[in-house]
């Protein structure tokens, strides 16, 4: 017995039935009778036939889904499996390994992706998100494996970069790295680097540590290190040519610094087929003006050059959007100075036994804070002060208004001056990872470890988490969302155990719905239909203190 399904086109109407057909045998010959016509049924009680006659023999297999299929909410799977398999794609998994430790790093890179903190705000991730079942461990963790592990990044920290750059640069020479350095400062006083040094985030009276970026030509990081916060930045370079030349077996390559990274000392320390491209002060200018090296009207929106009797090569340029901002900027430190010398001379006319000498000293003290006292100054006549400038300091303090001048050594036949100044302007992306890192998304500060192997690690696991961040930016843009907008709502899809009397469990991934499944499919991930369960145990060994759990309402 069986259902055939019959489309019969007529003149202008194709004609549908729905037939339930059995076959019989007569005379040696098989035939075939229509039983019941079926056409007028509704589909589920079609199909409700058809799997009655599939199943015929054996009617136990059958189910009653009202009352033998449980289903049960598992854990957060979406955002989870979308950090992991771009960890794949980007030869990170592979880099950290597969054993154990491996598969901790690796947590730690995915966890500082979806929520940023602490290892024991990790280890409550993955009691939300299923970790256990994506990356396949054996057995729990805890936060202090996860500290435990932080050292064992930092030991094996050469390995990992070694192993991340040769999958990446397979079968290609990389001959450019862009370089550049910045600081984090610290809430408390007992990590190993902690220093006072400049402090970049404006966090006067805090100690802080220094951080060194070395990224490829396309801004991908290839290295980071950590040094203490009163490092200078050129002094963290040498590293990095060691580290090029040595760990990544580079023969020829141009380094790109800024230009308080890349001075004397550090370009005598260059070995053979290493080349640089850095800026140069304006001071540095004056003096090769002076020399008649450059002269100041070569200094225009296009790009002019000019190559020393060493065979040194000067990239000059005026950026004119630049030269506005200094004048509005030198325009509004003259009216704030003059906004405070109104406040003393109304002091001053109301209070007869005010002091001008104490007024005036404090005027002068704020142009040297303002750094306009080489063209500006305070004097007092008859108890009234004003301010006094020279405009011939003033026009000699703005000659160099958005000039900038680019040095390299790079000949001409291997870069032009278009390249070189391209190069120098992508020094950019190490500020745009550097942002990412520390405050926009990553959240490499506040330092939650303190001792040397444990802050090495921390800071390479931000830098690893910054690759996925980088290509879940650049993939999502046209959705305008932010990676931390994008995996909130892949959170939302949770794997779903599905339970069947008598006849076992599974655990099912549902299908994801329209938007989900644009953001995976940009990403050129597929979600798996079902996922193997590992019942593994993740749990905090430090518990919620007793001044934060909530009191019984009475």
């Amino acid at each position: 017995m069986y259902i055939v399904e019959n489309n019969i086109k007529g003149k202008d109407k194709v004609y549908k039935s729905i037939l339930l057909r059995e076959s019989y045998r007569e005379g040696g010959k098989v035939k075939n009778r229509t039983i019941a016509n079926l056409s007028h049924c509704k589909p589920e009680e079609i199909e409700a036939l058809k799997i009655a006659m599939r199943n015929k023999h054996n009617l136990d297999d059958l189910i009653n889904v009202k009352e033998d299929v449980t289903l049960e909410q598992g854990l957060s799977i979406g955002a989870v499996w979308t950090v992991y398999q771009l960890a794949k794609q980007l030869g990170i998994e592979k880099a950290l390994g597969f054993d154990r430790s491996g598969k901790l790093a690796l947590w730690q890179v995915i966890a500082r992706v979806l929520d940023q903190g602490s290892r024991l705000s990790a280890v409550r991730l993955a009691r939300d998100h299923a970790a256990g079942d994506v990356l396949g461990f054996a057995e729990g963790f805890d936060e202090d494996d996860l500290y435990g592990n932080l050292a064992w990044i930092s030991e094996n920290q050469g390995n990992i970069e070694k192993r991340l750059f040769s999958q990446r640069n397979s079968g290609t020479q990389h001959d450019l790295f862009l370089y550049d350095v910045t600081s984090s400062y610290l809430e408390g006083d007992d990590n190993y680097f902690s220093a006072y040094g400049y402090n970049r985030d404006g966090k006067k009276g805090k100690k802080q540590i220094v951080i060194g970026l070395l990224c490829d030509g396309n801004g991908d990081p290839v290295s980071v290190e950590v040094f203490p916060g009163n490092t200078q930045d050129m002094k963290t370079f040498s590293l990095q040519i060691r580290k090029v030349a040595e760990r990544f077996g580079c023969e020829r390559v141009t380094f790109v610094g800024d230009r308080g990274m890349i001075k004397t000392p550090q370009i005598n320390e260059l070995p053979e087929g290493f080349h640089y491209i850095t800026a140069i002060t304006k001071a540095q200018i004056d003096t090769l003006i002076k020399q008649d090296v450059i002269q100041m009207d070569l200094f225009d929106t296009e790009l002019c050059e000019v190559e020393d009797n060493e065979g040194i090569r000067y990239i000059l340029k005026r950026n004119p959007v630049r030269a506005k901002e200094i004048e509005d900027n030198r325009l509004a430190k003259k009216q704030r100075l003059e906004a405070a010398i109104c406040k003393k001379n109304d002091y001053l006319a109301t209070h007869a036994r005010a002091r001008v000498s104490i007024a005036e000293d404090d005027i002068t003290t704020m142009i040297k804070h303002l750094k306009v006292d080489s063209w500006m100054k305070v004097q007092s006549e008859q108890r009234v002060l004003s301010l006094s400038i020279d405009e011939e300091a003033l026009e000699e303090d703005s000659r160099l208004d958005g000039c900038y001048a680019i040095k390299t050594d790079l000949p001409k036949s291997a870069a032009s001056k278009e390249v070189v100044h391209d190069r120098y302007k992508d020094l950019a992306l190490v500020e745009i990872a550097f942002r990412t890192c520390k405050q926009s998304f990553l959240e490499i500060r506040p330092v939650y470890v303190r001792n040397e192997e444990t802050t090495r690690g921390h800071v390479l696991v931000v830098m690893l988490a910054y690759m996925i961040a980088k290509r879940l930016q650049s993939t999502w843009i046209n959705f305008d969302l932010t990676p931390e907008e994008g995996l909130k709502k892949l959170s939302s899809l949770s794997s779903t155990k599905m339970e069947i009397k008598t006849k076992g469990s599974c655990w099912k991934i549902p299908r994801p719905r329209k938007d989900l499944k644009e953001l995976l499919d940009a990403l050129g991930i597929i979600m798996p239909l079902v996922l193997p369960h590992r019942d593994i145990h993740v749990d905090t060994r430090k518990k919620l203190p007793e001044r934060r759990k909530p009191k019984p309402l009475n």
